[in-house]
């Protein structure tokens, strides 16, 4: 049985990024933030389960839908609302937004709004830490859609050929933009793509946190021990649209209400009470704590300043 740290931090990060997402969708209701943001609220386990599996000195890439993986690698709400907000404490001083937030100090190389960017990135980071003699492993998070593009095979041919501590996540949740990824991607699954490579492939169930994380944790052994690539297909949902500004109407009421009766958080908290012997008052305390969280982290955000507009040109690189 998992230690009950381990559980209660599962919990503890999957609520920290559904407040977080909430918040996101409330304050561009209001104008407090502006621009496009690219909600994860139902894909909290893939995150969580994933990162859990991971030591802080290891790699992470992401897509433009990832606050959540900032937060599941342990990132903290304030900086990340601050950063939303385009202020100055927030960790790109409010200059990278919603999509391009990284923590160095925290293995996160970074967010991208170009997809399937993170691809090339992890498999680098992954060679580095191979050519410098370190246990590190790399994991990149990317959509069904990068799956299309031509840089997915390539970065994992070159990590196949080369055996490098990377592992690719893909968080299938089921549509690129507005269109159904089965309409667009042939074959039964896309770890057949992988295992093309010679990369060992699996599909999980991405509403559960447990089975990602067990799933990343072989990986994670794997990859530590030289033994190369390997790829993951978590199978999730996103409840809200593309961005902020979808106007939905592409997917059914029915479909949707299927997928929220597999919310990853409420199956997750049944799973503690009727399996590790969690009581209501301790789900409840977690609750709790995580919303005070975010409570603060709104009021550092209004608090802090913006940037002056004689910086516009530092941090930049041509």
């Amino acid at each position: 049985m998992k230690e009950r740290s381990l559980l209660t931090e599962m919990h503890r990060r999957m609520l920290r990024i559904r407040v977080f997402e909430e918040a996101i969708w409330e304050a561009y209701s209001r104008g407090t933030i502006r621009g496009l943001a690219h909600l994860s609220i139902g894909q909290e386990a893939a995150a969580v389960g994933a990162c859990l599996a991971l030591r802080q000195d290891d790699y992470v890439t992401s897509t433009h839908r990832g606050h959540g993986h900032l937060i599941a690698k342990g990132g903290r709400l304030d900086r990340m609302m601050a950063e939303l907000m385009g202020k100055v404490a927030g960790y790109n001083r409010g200059k990278g937004g919603t999509m391009h937030v990284a923590d160095l100090s925290l293995g996160m190389l970074g967010a991208n709004g170009i997809v399937g960017a993170g691809l090339p990135i992890a498999t680098g980071a992954a060679l580095s830490a191979k050519m410098r003699g370190l246990d590190t492993v790399a994991l990149c998070f990317f959509g069904e859609g990068a799956a299309n593009e031509g840089v997915f095979l390539e970065s994992m041919n070159f990590a196949s050929v080369w055996k490098l501590p990377v592992i690719y996540l893909c968080e299938n949740n089921q549509y690129g933009e507005y269109t159904p990824y089965q309409k667009v991607t042939a074959g039964e699954r896309i770890g057949l793509r992988a295992a093309a490579l010679g990369v060992p492939e699996v599909c999980v169930d991405g509403q559960e946190v447990e089975k990602v994380y067990e799933a990343v944790c072989t990986a994670v052994q794997r990859a530590r021990a030289g033994e190369g690539p390997f790829f993951i297909e978590a199978r999730t949902y996103r409840y809200r649209g593309h961005n902020v500004g979808d106007p939905g109407g592409y997917r059914t009421d029915e479909e949707i209400s299927a997928w929220k009766a597999r919310d990853p958080i409420a199956l997750f908290e049944k799973r503690l009470v009727e399996t590790h012997s969690f009581t209501a008052d301790e789900i409840a305390a977690v609750r709790a704590e995580v919303a005070a969280e975010m409570g603060a982290a709104l009021q550092f955000a209004k608090d802090a300043e913006f940037p002056q507009t004689s910086e516009v040109t530092e941090h930049v690189y041509a």
